[in-house]
C-alpha cells in the first residue's frame, strides 16, 4: 500500500512533468521563426539565470524568493511591472518543486502530519481565497509581521533556555496537529493576498515542538503544488516575460540541490538559529512593505 509521503511525492512529480511539458510546447510554439532565441534573448537570459541561481539559493534556506527577484527585476529594469508577478510564478515554479521533491524525500516527517498540513494550505488558497481577496493587504502585512516578531521572542527564550521541544519529534497529534492543519489553512488563505508562507510555517511548526528540520517538506510541500497551477495561468494569458522566466528556472534548480545539502548537513541548533533569523527578517520585511504599501514583499507568496 502506498502511503502518504510517496502519494505526495507521486503527485508533485506528475503535477510538475505536466506543467513543465505544457510551457515547452507554448515556448516552441511562441519561438522566433528566423532567429536563434537564445542568442535574440540573451542579455536577459543570462542575467535571469544569475538571479534565479541567487534567489533559489536562499529560498531553498526558507527566505522567499519573490522579494529579492521582484528587487532584482526593477534595480535592472529587467521586466515591466506589470508582468513581474506572472514571471515570478512561471520562473521560480519548477524549482520550488525541487525543493520540496528533495526535502519530503530526504526528511524525515510523519506523513499524516505532512499530507494533512500540506492539504490544509492547498484548501485555505482555493476556499480562503474568496474570503481574504478583499482583506486589506497592508494591516495584514503588518499584523503578520508582529505576530512574527513575538513567535520569534518565544523560539528565542527556547533556544537561550537550552530546553527546546520536539528536539527528535517529527509529527504532530492530537490538539497540536489541530493547530497545525488550522494554521497552514490560514497561511495558504494568506498566500492569495501576497503574504509570504514560509517564516510563519517554520515558526508554527517548530513552535508546536517538531524538530526544526520537519519545517521545511511541509513548507515546501505547501508552496510546490500550487506554484505551478498560478503559473500555468499566467503562461496560458502570455502574462509573463518567457526569456526571464526560463532563466529564472536554469538558474534556480541547481541552485537549489546546492542549498538543499547544505541544509541537510547542518546541525539541529543551527537551523534553529535559521529559522529565527529567517522569521526575523521575513518581519522586518512584511512590516517595511505595510509601512510603505505595496513594496516588494508584498508580492511573495514563498
Amino acid at each position: 500500500m502506498i502511503d502518504a509521503t510517496t502519494a505526495l511525492l507521486a503527485a508533485l512529480a506528475l503535477l510538475a512533468v505536466t506543467f513543465a511539458i505544457g510551457w515547452a510546447r507554448v515556448l516552441w510554439t511562441a519561438r522566433p521563426r528566423s532567429a536563434d532565441p537564445l542568442a535574440a534573448a540573451s542579455s536577459p537570459l543570462w542575467t535571469s539565470l544569475a538571479i534565479g541561481a541567487v534567489t533559489n539559493f536562499f529560498d531553498t534556506l526558507g527566505v522567499g524568493s519573490f522579494a529579492p527577484t521582484t528587487a532584482a527585476f526593477r534595480a535592472l529594469r529587467l521586466v515591466p511591472d506589470r508582468v513581474i508577478p506572472g514571471t515570478l510564478n512561471v520562473g521560480h515554479a519548477l524549482p520550488s518543486v525541487a525543493q520540496a521533491l528533495i526535502f519530503i524525500a530526504i526528511v524525515e516527517v510523519g506523513p499524516w502530519t505532512l499530507a494533512t498540513m500540506v492539504a490544509a494550505s492547498m484548501a485555505g488558497a482555493w476556499i480562503g481565497a474568496g474570503r481574504v481577496a478583499g482583506w486589506n493587504r497592508t494591516r495584514v502585512q503588518a499584523g503578520m509581521g508582529m505576530a512574527l516578531l513575538v513567535a520569534s521572542a518565544f523560539m528565542l527564550r527556547q533556544i537561550l533556555a537550552g530546553a527546546v521541544g520536539g528536539e527528535e519529534a517529527r509529527s504532530l497529534s492530537g490538539a497540536a496537529l489541530a493547530i497545525g492543519i488550522a494554521g497552514n489553512f490560514v497561511l495558504g488563505a494568506l498566500m492569495t493576498i501576497g503574504v509570504g508562507l514560509y517564516a510563519p510555517c517554520m515558526l508554527l511548526v517548530t513552535l508546536l515542538g517538531m524538530n526544526a528540520k520537519a519545517a521545511f517538506p511541509i513548507m515546501m510541500g505547501s508552496c510546490a503544488f500550487l506554484m505551478p497551477v498560478a503559473g500555468w495561468r499566467f503562461v496560458t494569458r502570455g502574462a509573463y516575460e518567457a526569456p526571464v522566466a526560463v532563466g529564472l528556472t536554469l538558474g534556480g534548480i541547481p541552485a537549489v540541490l546546492v542549498a538543499a545539502s547544505l541544509v541537510q548537513s547542518l546541525t539541529l541548533g543551527a537551523v534553529r538559529v535559521l529559522v529565527l533569523g529567517v522569521a526575523v527578517y521575513t518581519a522586518v520585511t512584511m512590516l517595511r512593505a505595510a509601512l510603505t504599501r505595496g513594496g516588494a514583499a508584498g508580492l511573495t507568496p514563498s
